[in-house]
């Protein structure tokens, strides 16, 4: 997707723009990117579609889609090489095992300030800035956008800053909670405190992803784990030798300040200061406020808690690992960045149509946000159940061929790869989380039931946990693990349509269904045929072939809505382009 597009007479005016983005124009407001609430783009004079979508918006974002998978694709494929790295030096050991507690924090911080948080929180923000803007609802000329970034980021600066001090200032007590069982914590505290600088830079990267979000600008912020990644593999690489599992650390602080560099440039453009230097320590007037309504404690409180208890996933797992044998900690951690990769694609399909979701949510348009939910459930469902097929199928030649050299060893690979396989059976669960909160989260008005599922999914894990450990140790941490996050998908699945999106949702969890009895059928058709072919890599690649074709094949015969409209419309374009 470009950033820039040819521009048109009335996308210089402070109104909506059309479906793609335009260049800046030398003065006035940027108008939003995204098509108005309840308009067409200007300049298509067609209705919309039967999915209740504008064409040159669909177009646009299908765009946006785009540009945002292959950039999701470059960075989860550097970071495997992170951890690949990580694994060579490492492997499964007391050091490793020190930076992922270290690394707990950037985890918990990448949740809350960046993929959910503050999206949740901001991207409604901005949407409803931009409507008023779009509508002319302002005092005195002042631009709400600006007005908004002027009363939030300035505090949100200092409230970070303060954070992370005391985070560094506290990182004996932080290891002590997260993992008890340490013989020797010290190396833990030093890698916690140098990641300790996320708590502000991936607070300030994601502001940036949610302004930039809601104006229609989607390579930036897809952009940003690129840059993460680079700079921990070079730290890695260039002081391992020095510092050891330290040079790690260091590169998490350094990558996510790449991060930021990554987005500022077209951050400045599209929200240029409304003063040479922003307002730091007054009070914001009341226009300020007025632009900012949905940023007050009553809609913030319920949003870190729903984060922090998604996140609390993690960190009743590790805290139940650090009592097993060393290397634990390790296994899960590689299983699941490995396993939730199809959670992470499946998701970028609502993260490009959040901000959609968020502007019909404010113009009341109910029926519009619940075509586009539907769909966009039924998408990511078929993404991540696709992806869970190849996983149950192929985990060990995937551990493999990724991770099995230097000092992780086959003992590791087999230990990570049934991990791994038990980690898939809850990817639908983490999957329908992040799709399901996000029209929760829309409307910008409080709403505790998200925090409540997602409180009762975690109690869940924490139960299972403690029972199943014991017996079964790093499996029967994963099995809680997927047994929580199920509990909560499932909750918010029955909520939503009676709280906030009417959803279908015996026609949503029927088509689910279908889409899990395919991924069940790829996925046993992976196993039966995974130890014919003896080479992992030769494996694999045939498993990327044979467990598409079963599940398609079986939602075909299941008679699966996305299945069967994906075959048409490929079917349809192979014929047009004969």
């Amino acid at each position: 997707m470009s950033e820039s597009g040819t521009g048109t007479e009335a996308e210089a005016r402070p109104t909506v723009a059309a479906a793609g983005p335009s260049p800046l124009p030398a003065s006035g407001p940027t108008p939003p990117l995204l098509p108005a609430p309840g308009a067409a783009p200007e300049g298509t004079g067609s209705p919309e579609t039967a999915s209740g979508e504008a064409p040159r918006l669909g177009a646009f974002l299908a765009r946006a889609a785009a540009g945002t998978a292959a950039l999701t694709v470059l960075a989860a494929v550097l970071g495997l090489v992170r951890d690949q790295a990580i694994a060579r030096y490492f492997g499964a050991s007391d050091a490793s095992d020190a930076f992922l507690i270290a690394w707990t924090v950037p985890e918990m911080a990448a949740t809350l300030l960046i993929e959910d948080g503050m999206a949740l929180l901001l991207v409604p923000a901005f949407s409803l800035a931009l409507t008023r803007r779009a509508s002319g609802g302002t005092e005195g000329g002042a631009d709400p956008v600006r007005e908004l970034v002027a009363a939030t980021l300035p505090r949100l600066f200092l409230l970070l800053s303060g954070g992370a001090a005391l985070l560094v200032a506290g990182a004996p007590w932080v290891v002590g909670v997260l993992a008890p069982g340490l013989a020797d914590p010290r190396l833990a505290v030093d890698c916690t405190r140098l990641t300790a600088v996320t708590v502000l830079t991936f607070g300030i990267t994601g502001y940036f992803s949610a302004a930039l979000r809601a104006h229609g600008s989607f390579l930036p912020p897809a952009g940003v784990y690129v840059a993460y990644n680079l700079g921990i593999i070079g730290m890695t690489l260039a002081l391992h030798a020095l510092w050891g599992v330290r040079a790690a650390a260091a590169g998490v602080a350094v990558g996510s300040a790449l991060m930021i560099l990554t987005q500022l440039p077209v951050f400045l453009r599209l929200v240029p200061p409304a003063r040479p230097r922003l307002p730091r320590f007054r009070r914001p007037g009341r226009r300020a406020v007025r632009s900012a309504p949905l940023l007050g404690f009553a809609v913030l409180a319920p949003v870190i808690v729903f984060v922090v208890s998604r996140q609390s996933q993690v960190l009743v797992e590790r805290f139940l690992a650090s009592t097993l044998p060393a290397g634990a900690i390790s296994h899960l951690n590689y299983a699941q960045k490995v396993a939730q990769m199809p959670m992470v694609l499946s998701l970028m399909i609502c993260t490009v149509t959040f901000p959609v979701v968020a502007q019909a949510m404010a113009a009341g348009e109910h029926e519009k946000a619940r075509r586009r939910v539907e769909r966009d459930l039924g998408l990511a469902g078929m993404v991540v159940l696709l992806g869970t097929a190849v996983v149950l199928g192929y985990a060990p030649q995937i551990v493999e061929v990724l991770f099995q050299r230097g000092a992780f060893d086959p003992a590791d690979t087999a230990s990570t790869a049934q991990v791994m396989r038990v980690y898939a059976l809850g990817l639908l669960g983490h999957c329908l989380v992040g799709a399901l909160s996000r029209p929760f989260f829309s409307s910008g008005r409080p709403t505790w039931f998200p925090a409540f599922a997602m409180g009762t999914g975690l109690l869940v894990t924490m139960g299972a946990g403690y029972a199943l450990t014991y017996r079964f140790g790093v499996d029967g941490i994963a099995t809680a693990n997927a047994i929580g996050i199920s509990a909560a998908a499932l909750l918010l699945l029955m909520g939503l349509g009676t709280r906030v999106v009417p959803i279908r949702t015996r026609d949503v969890a029927l088509s689910l269904g279908r889409l899990a009895g395919a991924s069940l059928a790829a996925g046993a058709a992976g196993w039966a045929c995974a130890p014919l072919v003896p080479d992992p890599v030769l494996s694999l690649a045939a498993g990327c072939l044979l467990a598409p074709a079963v599940f398609f094949l079986t939602g075909l015969a299941l008679r699966s809505p996305e299945v069967v409209s994906l075959l048409a419309v490929t079917r349809r374009r192979f014929l047009d382009g004969r």
